[in-house]
C-alpha cells in the first residue's frame, strides 16, 4: 500500500500518512546525534564528531553554527540541506535587522525555518529539507532558549533535547537527570551535556564537538583539551560515586 502513495510528496495515504516527510525523519535518525540544554544563563550545545579524513581540513566539517550574534543552531541529518537552511535563516536575521532596527527573537527565527520546512512538503517537484535543528539564543530580556524543528515544519519550546542517532536514549537520559540541582552552574549545565552525550558517544572526548552561548556574549566552541578535561572530571566524579556505594554496601 505505501509504495503507491510514496512518490509524490502532497498525496496522503488513506490513512493519514505522507510518506515523503517520514521518510526525511528517518534521514535526521541517521544523522550524528546532537543535543541542547537550557540552563538558568547559558545554552549549551553538543554534537556527536564523526571521524575525519586523515587529510581533510577539520574545521570544514560544522554542526553547529552562528545564524546571528545571539542565536546559533545544531543540526542533524544531511549537511547539504543544512548550508541551505543555514544560509537562509542568516539572511532572515540581517534583514529583520535593517527593517524593524532590532535583532530577531529566537522564536521568530524557529519559526522561520519551520515556515520555510513546511513550504516544501506542500508543493511538487520538491522534496523535505532532510534535517531537524536545535535552535538556541537569548531574546533581549536575557531569557534563554531552546526550540526543535523538524522536516515537517512543526517547531517545540524545550527544555533540553536531542535530535538524530540514538536521540531517544540521549533523551530519556536527560528526563532522568535534568534538574534544577543539574543545571544551578553553569559549568553544571556543560557537564550535563557531556554526560548526555557520552551515553551514545564512542572514544570519550575526541568524538565530541561543544559551543556555548551566553547573554550578551558570540558563540563560543570549546576547544578540544576543555572537553578533554571536563570528560575527566565527570569520570572521576563516576568513580568517586561508586566508591561510596561498595562502602555503603560494606557496611
Amino acid at each position: 500500500m505505501a509504495a503507491r502513495y510514496d512518490r509524490a510528496i502532497t498525496v496522503f495515504s488513506p490513512d493519514g500518512h505522507l510518506f515523503q516527510v517520514e521518510y526525511a525523519q528517518e534521514a535526521v535518525k541517521k544523522g550524528s546525534t546532537a543535543v541542547g540544554i537550557r540552563g538558568k544563563d547559558i545554552v549549551v550545545l553538543g554534537v556527536e564528531k564523526k571521524s575525519v579524513a586523515k587529510l581533510q581540513e577539520e574545521r570544514t566539517v560544522r554542526k553547529i553554527c552562528a545564524l546571528d550574534e545571539h542565536v546559533c543552531m545544531a543540526f542533524a541529518g544531511l549537511t547539504a540541506d543544512a548550508r541551505i537552511v543555514i544560509n537562509r535563516a542568516r539572511v532572515e536575521c540581517q534583514s529583520h535587522r535593517l527593517t524593524v532596527e532590532d535583532p530577531v527573537t529566537v522564536e521568530y527565527i524557529t519559526r522561520y525555518i519551520a515556515t520555510l520546512k513546511q513550504r516544501y512538503t506542500q508543493s511538487n517537484g520538491r522534496r523535505p529539507f532532510g534535517i531537524s535543528a536545535l535552535i538556541v539564543g537569548f531574546d533581549d530580556d536575557g531569557t534563554p532558549r531552546l526550540y526543535q524543528t523538524d522536516p515537517s515544519g512543526t517547531y517545540h519550546a524545550w527544555k533540553a533535547n536531542a535530535i538524530g542517532r540514538s536521540a531517544k536514549t540521549v533523551r530519556e537520559f536527560l528526563e532522568k537527570n535534568y534538574t534544577d540541582d543539574a543545571i544551578a552552574g553553569d559549568n553544571e549545565t556543560i557537564k550535563l551535556a557531556i554526560k548526555a552525550l557520552l551515553e551514545v558517544v564512542q572514544s570519550g572526548g575526541k568524538n565530541i564537538e561543544l559551543a556555548i552561548i551566553r547573554r550578551n556574549q558570540p558563540l563560543k566552541i570549546l576547544e578540544a583539551k576543555e572537553i578533554e578535561t571536563l570528560v575527566a572530571e565527570i569520570e572521576k566524579e563516576k568513580e568517586d560515586e561508586a566508591e561510596k556505594k561498595k562502602q555503603k554496601k560494606s557496611t
